[in-house]
């Protein structure tokens, strides 16, 4: 107990800071898919490079399931404040209220953008916007059963798998509470207490979640659409966030076992990397022993970079000089803009993109135009149409206005 950090149970501020590192870095990934060979993106460069692609692997192993795994905390906190009746009104209110508007207003537009980089396809939006949303149900794709010829959900994936594992989390969390009510839930209340015991009596214990994860991606498979993770994987770092913060001892064992898991999760990916490789085409499905060899150690890779670098930034800092009510400003205003930087960012990192893949201009300069003037244009919408009035507050899943 003596590991434990005397504000274990305060807001992490760094983890604020970090989601909005992970939502700009995501300006940054997509404006380099204009480039990358492989890649099937909404515009494509007409030179493109295998570059980005090994420079992207290093992102997604860990970058979305970070951010699953720090929406598992926010749950926690959001469940144990709110009640399960209101957490389901609040994950409503602030993912369904923006994914339902944003797939409406904003999704269309890197789907038009790409039928019109064909010369036989000059469609203006508004021709463009019924082929759009021609859909059916399609309940074999679950959460995504809305399919059809030009829709998709687009980047807004990530907040269709938030809200359903938070509607799935509710019913359980409920359930935990009335048996706790009724005094049937001692085993529970052991279970955790045991294992929070054992993560901080025992040197690498944060290492065992690896295990399950990296069973589950060689036996299911990833999914490259979204971020070269199997979907119901984020389930697990998801949950994995919400066990994470139950209980101080967690975080205390995440601080101590950080240069093991830096250094286990490095040899993971420098040997599984090249078997994915090697496993070509068939790296993400195929069950083969050398492809789910190369998905147990991708698996087990990911938890391990995601844990050292939650290691790495949980460390105490002197304070900073300054007022701390201006500190406590900006953590605020970074915190709220999480969300509506992410809904805003690949629509218009596209939008850039279709203009700037006409110049006549080599690669570098083409990415850093596309990042510099679509990291402009994302915080002049934030700044000055989505957080000013009430009505775009509420259409972006921000609290009102104090």
């Amino acid at each position: 107990m003596a590991l434990q950090s005397p504000t274990a149970s305060g807001r992490r501020t760094e983890l604020d800071s970090l989601r909005v590192l992970m939502v700009v870095g995501l300006v940054f990934f997509h404006s380099a898919m204009v480039f990358d060979a492989r890649d099937d993106f909404y515009v494509k460069n007409a030179e493109t490079t295998g570059a980005t692609f090994v420079i992207a692997a290093a992102g997604v192993l860990w970058a979305m399931p970070m951010l699953f795994f720090v929406a598992g905390l926010g749950a926690w906190h959001s469940l144990r404040h709110r009640g399960t009746a209101g957490f389901v009104a609040e994950r409503l209110r602030r993912i369904g209220v923006p994914l339902v508007f944003a797939t409406v207003a904003i999704v269309p537009v890197p789907q038009w953008l790409r039928l019109r980089s064909d010369p036989a396809q000059q469609l203006s939006y508004l021709e463009f916007l019924p082929r759009f949303f021609r859909v059916h149900l399609d309940l074999s794709d679950f959460p995504f059963i809305l399919q059809g010829d030009y829709f998709e959900t687009g980047h807004l994936w990530f907040l269709v798998l938030l809200l359903t594992f938070s509607l799935l989390l509710a019913p359980l969390t409920h359930w935990v509470r009335a048996a706790a009510a009724a005094g049937r839930s001692g085993w529970t209340a052991r279970l955790g207490e045991r294992a929070a015991a054992y993560a901080l009596r025992r040197r690498g214990a944060t290492l065992l979640p690896a295990l399950p994860l990296a069973l589950f991606c060689a036996l299911a498979g990833l999914e490259e659409e979204y971020a070269g993770w199997n979907r119901w994987a984020y389930l697990i770092f998801f949950l994995l966030g919400f066990v994470f913060t139950t209980d101080a001892r967690f975080r205390s064992a995440l601080r101590r076992d950080t240069r093991l898991v830096a250094a286990v999760g490095l040899a993971f990916f420098l040997i599984g990397a090249p078997m994915m490789l090697a496993a070509g085409d068939g790296a993400f499905t195929d069950l083969t022993p050398f492809a789910m060899a190369g998905r147990f150690l991708y698996g087990a890779a990911g938890w391990c970079w995601l844990t050292a670098i939650l290691g790495l930034l949980d460390r105490p800092r002197p304070p900073r000089p300054g007022p701390a009510r201006e500190a406590g400003g900006r953590r605020a205003y970074l915190a709220e803009a999480v969300l509506p930087l992410y809904v805003l960012h690949q629509p218009i990192v596209v939008a850039v993109a279709y203009l700037v893949v006409r110049w006549d201009a080599p690669i570098p300069v083409k990415f850093l135009m596309i990042v510099a003037i679509s990291l402009a244009l994302i915080g002049t919408a934030y700044e000055f149409v989505v957080r000013r009035t009430r009505l775009t507050r509420f259409l972006f899943g921000m609290r009102p206005k104090p």
